[in-house]
Order: structure tokens, then C-alpha cells, then sequence
């Protein structure tokens, strides 16, 4: 019934609990998840899980705020993007979070590294016809202007894709739908703050919605600041199905088919 569209299943937090993760996602009643990929170096990990299991699947990026390992081409995008079971291209975007205190004091305009870097993954989506996978924070106006010098308008060239873990305004997501993307809501939705990310998820349209995790980090109410994972995603439907006065089941529905139709692979991976 419900499709965890983000998490991260190879970071150390999991460690040998394969097992027990599929046994708590299977009586969740999660039916698949795609396992998402940061690092070049990680890769081979996570497309080996996803090729070990029917429902598991993964991307292959670099994360907009990893630095000091390998830097991706299109070419090396490309060529893991043709493995079994790799169904997107990231996490990508930009990530430009308390700068001053995480990056050394610099400043936006010495972050062109990242921007090149998502004009790579981008080329590699268009190329390869995969969904990207979008990370932005406190970013916001420069993936929507990348996105749109790169040609993801919606047109026939776009590769289309997400924008995970939203965490953005009101207006950004409308601007996000009208490139043509979809826009997935994590347990930040259940936190007490998070009104305004709840209104969002108020006019977002239905079939536009994805649901994740990003496991092992975001724990849902009422399981926050304990680890993740696909197994709790079933509360942010549960939110979700609250703020619209829909059944639950309707919710897990929905956002199970959007993610069939966004990443139309998994069809025939």
C-alpha cells in the first residue's frame, strides 16, 4: 500500500539489519522503497541492495553538500545509470545551509562547484531519460533558475523528477509543479512547527505527491529523534490523509501510483 520514495538503507545505521527492516516494512504494509545513492563511492552498495531485493530501488548522485570525494561526469552518471535497477539520477541540487557556520565563512558565489555539479546531474537525466532526485535548502531560487537554463520546463527535453524531503514555501512548490515536478513530504510534516509545510501539503495536488522517509534521519511523530526508517512512512501518509480528510488507504494509494508514474521503471526493472 505505501512506497517509501527516499531513504538512505547503506548508511552504517543499518548495518546488518536488513532482515528486520523488510520484516517491519512488510507488517507497515510498505511496499517498496527506492534507496537513494550520495556519493560515487557509495554506489556500488546501494545498487547491489537494490538488485538483491524485488522492491527495493536505487539513483546514482552526489549530494549537493559532499566534498573531497569523487566528482561526478555525465559519462560516469550515465554508465551507472544503465545498471539493473537504478531508476534516478541523484540526490542532487544545491544546499546552501548556514554557510558561514558549516562552509568555512564562504559565500554563496563560492559555491559554483555545486552548481556545476547539478548542471551535470541534470545533463545526465536528460540524457539517460531518469527522473532526478532534488535536494534544495535554503536554495531555492537558484535550482529553480538551473533547472530552468538547463531545460527542465516540462517540455519533451525535461528528465523531470522530485523534490525530496520538501521543506520549502508555498510558492516554491508551485513553481517546482510548474516545471512539471513532483513534490515529496517526509515526517517533517508531523512535527508541531511544521504548520506551514502542512498547508503546503494542503494544495499540493494529489497526484503530484510523493511520501519517504530520507531514513535513518526525520523520524515521524511520534517516533522522533530515534532512527528512521521505510517503516515509519505510513505516518506521514496518516498526516497526510488528516490535513486533506481523506482515508489513509487513499493517501498510500496515490502517492504509490505517482511514484510508478514518476519513476516508470520500476515496472519493468
Amino acid at each position: 500500500m505505501f512506497t517509501d520514495s527516499h531513504c538512505h538503507l547503506t548508511f552504517p545505521e543499518f548495518a546488518d539489519q536488513m532482515p528486520q527492516i523488510r520484516a517491519a516494512m512488510a507488517a507497515a504494509q510498505v511496499d517498496r522503497a527506492l534507496c537513494i545513492c550520495t556519493t560515487l563511492e557509495e554506489f556500488d552498495g546501494v545498487q547491489a541492495l537494490a538488485a538483491g531485493y524485488d522492491n527495493f530501488w536505487a539513483s546514482v548522485g552526489v549530494h549537493p553538500d559532499t566534498e573531497d570525494l569523487a566528482e561526478p561526469t555525465v559519462d560516469d552518471l550515465v554508465r551507472r545509470a544503465a545498471l539493473p535497477k537504478v531508476v534516478a539520477i541523484g540526490e542532487t541540487g544545491l544546499d546552501y545551509y548556514q554557510m558561514e557556520e558549516r562552509k568555512g565563512g564562504r559565500r554563496i558565489a563560492d559555491l559554483e562547484w555545486q552548481r556545476d555539479r547539478f548542471r551535470v546531474h541534470i545533463r545526465a537525466a536528460q540524457q539517460t531519460r531518469k527522473p532526478l532526485v532534488i535536494h534544495t535548502r535554503e536554495a531555492s531560487a537558484d535550482t529553480l533558475a538551473i533547472l530552468k537554463e538547463e531545460g527542465e520546463d516540462g517540455g519533451p527535453r525535461a528528465a523531470g523528477g522530485v523534490f525530496h524531503c520538501f521543506t520549502e514555501t508555498a510558492e516554491v512548490a508551485r513553481a517546482a509543479l510548474d516545471l512539471g515536478f513532483y513534490i515529496s513530504f517526509s515526517g517533517i510534516l508531523t512535527f508541531k512547527k511544521a504548520q506551514d509545510l502542512r498547508d503546503v501539503a494542503a494544495f499540493v495536488p494529489l497526484d503530484r505527491m510523493l511520501i519517504e522517509t530520507d531514513s535513518p534521519y526525520l523520524a515521524p511523530v511520534p517516533f522522533r529523534g530515534k532512527t528512521n526508517n521505510p517503516s515509519y512512512v505510513p505516518y506521514v501518509a496518516q498526516q497526510i490523509a488528516q490535513i486533506r480528510n481523506l482515508p489513509v488507504e487513499t493517501i498510500g494509494q496515490a502517492t504509490s501510483n505517482n511514484f510508478e508514474r514518476l519513476f516508470a521503471a520500476v515496472k519493468s526493472s
